[in-house]
């Protein structure tokens, strides 16, 4: 080796030994780059999360807002709704609300979880099934299975049996999901005076009606028309309800029908309770009260039958400006907050129960106001376009 490659040599290696010390402070660099920004971050997120509080797990019953609906006649595209694919009540508890003859609410029944939509035929012997006919239709179009409650006129005289039944076939052949047969037959404002009685019912109604539909649509469910909740009797213009739906077990009502139907809209107080009526006198009787209703039916039809809520309502006469009639003056002080958690702790009550297979709400959106029955005040959504009930009833069936 000359001298000259020897110092070429030594040139090589002060260089590699800088490339090396070089590549080592970049690595070194780069590490502790990191590691201050690790630190930063750690910093940063110690920080955020003691300033984020801890989430709060709301306890039920609870407030529910107001939900604004908007009618289905100002969606500019409808949401389509399948058609039911089975006919009469399935194993699951069923939630469905009243509504007037029409649909003008069917995404807030859809979004409160209804899937059941009742309607009433007010039947006379001159009543063509062309109402009926529409009425099913309707209500498979929009999504819903339908309850038919098919009643009679107010304070009649007598009543045409045969052609009842008759008609009942009919409307059968069109396959709603259920039927009602009758309504409130305990008192003479819907059955002849003198003629009420449970043994009479079955034999010229509810026997040969069921027998009629089955005929025809085996899986419609049939429900006994629900009493008129009352403590009044006479055996004349009126029976008590507990003794008339004793008077249905002791007949075999059971027989000839899938369901017993009830109806309760004169609460003031919780499901829950059994006691505290605003118009309680003191007996606590259970017409004022949900839970010992629920309970006093199912012993008299001997457990035999399921309940069907066919109408559950709570009135309250806020955000309306017509004065509430004096015989409805019990409901004065229920509020709409009430009323929204009150039908929610309901639908809960029944899904603990078991025997309850169905609640209607009374009503969804009647706009009618009288004397005799003042249904807005029961109406969920309100004479404003709000619906403080409908989110109550989806979180209920979502618990």
């Amino acid at each position: 080796m000359t001298r000259m490659d020897g110092r070429q040599s030594k040139t090589r290696l002060v260089q590699n030994a800088a490339m090396v010390w070089i590549g080592f402070m970049v690595v070194a660099s780069v590490i502790t780059f990191l590691v201050v920004m690790l630190a930063v971050s750690s910093q940063k997120a110690r920080e955020a999360a003691e300033e984020t509080p801890a989430p709060i797990l709301a306890t039920y019953p609870a407030t529910y807002p107001a939900v604004t609906v908007v009618p289905d006649d100002q969606i500019a595209q409808p949401t389509r709704y399948p058609t039911p694919a089975t006919v009469g009540l399935d194993s699951e508890f069923a939630l469905g609300g009243q509504v007037p003859g029409f649909f003008s609410h069917v995404a807030a029944m859809h979004d409160a979880g209804m899937t059941w939509a009742k309607l009433q035929i007010k039947w006379t012997p001159e009543t063509t099934v062309d109402q009926a006919r529409e009425f099913v239709e309707t209500t498979h179009q929009n999504g819903f299975k339908i309850l038919l409650s098919i009643a009679g006129e107010l304070y009649p005289q007598s009543i045409d049996y045969e052609g009842y039944v008759a008609y009942l076939e009919e409307v059968a052949a069109l396959h709603p999901d259920a039927i009602e047969i009758w309504n409130e037959m305990n008192m003479d404002r819907e059955w002849p005076t003198g003629q009420i009685d449970p043994a009479i019912y079955i034999e010229n109604m509810l026997a040969p009606a069921y027998t009629a539909i089955k005929s025809v649509s085996p899986e419609t469910t049939v429900i006994i028309g629900a009493p008129t909740p009352t403590g009044s009797d006479d055996d004349v213009t009126v029976w008590a309800d507990w003794r008339y739906v004793q008077g249905l077990a002791e007949k075999g009502a059971a027989d000839y029908a899938d369901c017993l139907g009830i109806h309760h809209n004169s609460g003031t107080t919780s499901p829950l309770a059994r006691s505290g009526h605003a118009w309680d006198g003191g007996d606590n009787h259970y017409s004022w009260y949900f839970l010992p209703s629920a309970e006093l039916y199912y012993e008299k039809i001997g457990g035999r039958l399921p309940l069907c809520v066919t109408e559950l309502g709570y009135l309250t006469p806020e955000g309306i400006e017509d004065p509430l009639p004096e015989k409805f003056g019990w409901g004065a002080g229920n509020t709409l907050a009430e009323q929204a958690a009150w039908l929610a702790e309901a639908v809960d009550l029944a899904q603990e129960l078991g025997y309850i297979r169905m609640i209607i709400v009374w009503n969804v959106d009647f706009t009618n106001w009288g004397d005799d029955d003042p249904f807005k005040a029961y109406a969920i959504i309100r004479p404003d376009g709000t619906c403080s009930a409908c989110s109550a009833l989806r979180t209920a069936l979502e618990n």
